[in-house]
Formats: structure tokens, C-alpha cells, sequence
């Protein structure tokens, strides 16, 4: 009678691979999480970063402008998601503001005065920027003569 004899060979088998990548990847995915939700904070962070920053540069423009035409210009102001313009009026071209639209709304504040009478010595302007349709900053400001 003829014996086999079956050598053992050495390394992994097919299940106990998959068995070890199954349980690296869970390991790997563990590690990664806090990764990737802190580059989100780190994005919304920038986010409203430059989104205050637009809105305080139109809200500069706002009240460097002559009391009696902030209304007229600025009383329904609007720049569509992208458009977003600079000081001088040129629409950024950098990838970071594509994303970001802002408007404006500004209307007399009427106060009693001492004699009795309303007078419009006030104005409330107030800045919102957006990031893809979503509000990030509001500023609100009273401007007077």
C-alpha cells in the first residue's frame, strides 16, 4: 500500500486573506474618521472666514456712501452665487468665492424726536453672504447723517 504524504506549505490560505483585509479595513476606517470630520470643520471654518470677510467689505461700501443715496443704491441690493465683485467692482476669479453670493438691504429707521415728529435720521443696513444657497454670515449695522 502507497502512503501520500502532503507537505504543509507555508503562507495564508484564501479566507484567512480576506478575513485579514476585512479587519484592516474596519481598523483603517476607525483611525480615518476623525480625519476626514475634522477637514470638514476645517472647511466650514474657511467658509465663514470669507464669508464675514465679504460681508464686511460690502457693508464698508455701504457706509462710505452719501447718507441720502445708501437707500437708492443698496436698498435692494443682490449678487448671484459666483458673481461676488471686489471693492472695485470686478468679480473674483478665485475658485474660494464661486460658491458665494451676498445681498443687501437697507431702509430708513424712523425715530420720535423731542418736538414729537418721526424723522429719518437713521438707516439699518444689513449684509448677508451665502455659501451655495446656504446663509453663513449676517451683518446689521445703523448708519446715521
Amino acid at each position: 500500500m502507497r502512503q501520500f504524504y502532503y507537505k504543509r506549505s507555508k503562507g495564508f490560505t484564501l479566507a484567512e486573506a480576506i478575513l485579514a483585509t476585512v479587519v484592516l479595513g474596519i481598523a483603517a476606517a476607525g483611525v480615518l474618521l476623525p480625519f476626514t470630520s475634522g477637514a470638514m470643520v476645517r472647511a466650514e471654518g474657511m467658509h465663514r472666514t470669507l464669508a464675514a470677510r465679504l460681508g464686511g467689505d460690502l457693508m464698508e461700501k455701504i457706509v462710505n456712501t452719501t447718507f441720502d443715496q445708501i437707500v437708492g443704491s443698496y436698498g435692494s441690493y443682490s449678487e448671484a452665487q459666483g458673481q461676488v465683485k471686489d471693492a472695485s467692482g470686478v468679480v473674483f476669479t478665485d475658485s474660494n468665492y464661486a460658491n458665494f453670493s451676498r445681498d443687501a438691504s437697507c431702509a430708513y429707521f424712523y425715530v420720535p424726536q423731542e418736538s414729537g415728529a418721526w424723522q429719518a435720521i437713521f438707516i439699518r443696513a444689513t449684509v448677508r453672504v451665502y455659501y451655495s444657497g446656504r446663509e453663513v454670515a449676517v451683518i446689521n449695522r445703523f448708519i446715521s447723517k
